[in-house]
């Protein structure tokens, strides 16, 4: 399937401000359970097919990692932030891009986010009518209890949390931005990582070769 993604107006400014460039379920419940810490993850990539990575020659990759949390954006540099940073820009040189310095214009926006989002949300208990029919109403026999249906509710929290290294075309931006309308980056490359979180070097490693060694397309001409 054709997939291309458009980094929405809510979320371009981000982009552009912290990669500091100019202008720029399972089917199965628990179907994890029983993998080994080494087969857990799970890497997912995609990219643009009517795109000719080819026609790149250099990219631009900040120092620190995205951290995206419930629509709210900051900067972190840390061992593990560190390591993937350095993997991912080792893995593109060796596939025939040039990474440039901060400041300098660039072909490709290379961007490594960290995703920690948290969502609360009210539900309700179709069923809580039947909490008498058990008890002392019809559920004890000793009458003919009867309660009015209210539903009750209760609230749930939600965490989600995965990697994501994403590929912006800079070399074919849209023209700058004019009045209310704004430009939009094309999200050419896109790679998840999830089921296990990355909390060491090593993981590091693992989760950047594989990711890299599944995306052959994803080079320079040479």
């Amino acid at each position: 399937m054709h997939h291309q993604r458009k980094v929405g107006k809510w979320k371009l400014g981000v982009v552009l401000l912290l990669l500091g460039v100019s202008g720029l379920t399972a089917c199965r419940e628990n179907a994890v359970n029983d993998l080994s810490p080494a087969d857990s993850p799970v890497y997912i990539t995609n990219y643009d097919r009517s795109v000719n990575f080819g026609q790149y020659k250099t990219f631009s990759l900040p120092d620190s990692v995205i951290i995206e949390s419930n629509d709210s954006y900051s900067m972190t540099q840390t061992d593990v932030s560190g390591r993937f940073v350095t993997n991912v820009a080792n893995a593109l040189t060796a596939k025939g891009f040039r990474r440039v310095t901060k400041g300098e214009n660039a072909d490709l926006g290379v961007a490594i986010i960290r995703v920690n989002n948290q969502y609360t949300g009210v539900a309700s208990n179709p069923y809580s009518y039947y909490s008498n029919y058990w008890g002392g109403g019809f559920g004890g026999f000793g009458g003919y209890g009867y309660s009015p249906y209210y539903p009750s509710y209760y609230t749930y929290q939600v965490t989600d949390q995965y990697w994501e290294i994403q590929i912006v075309d800079l070399k074919n931006r849209p023209a700058a931005s004019t009045g209310t309308t704004q430009a939009q980056l094309n999200v050419i490359y896109d790679a998840t990582i999830r089921s296990t979180d990355i909390t060491d070097q090593q993981a590091v490693d693992t989760a950047v070769t594989a990711i890299f060694n599944q995306s052959p397309y994803l080079k320079a001409t040479e």
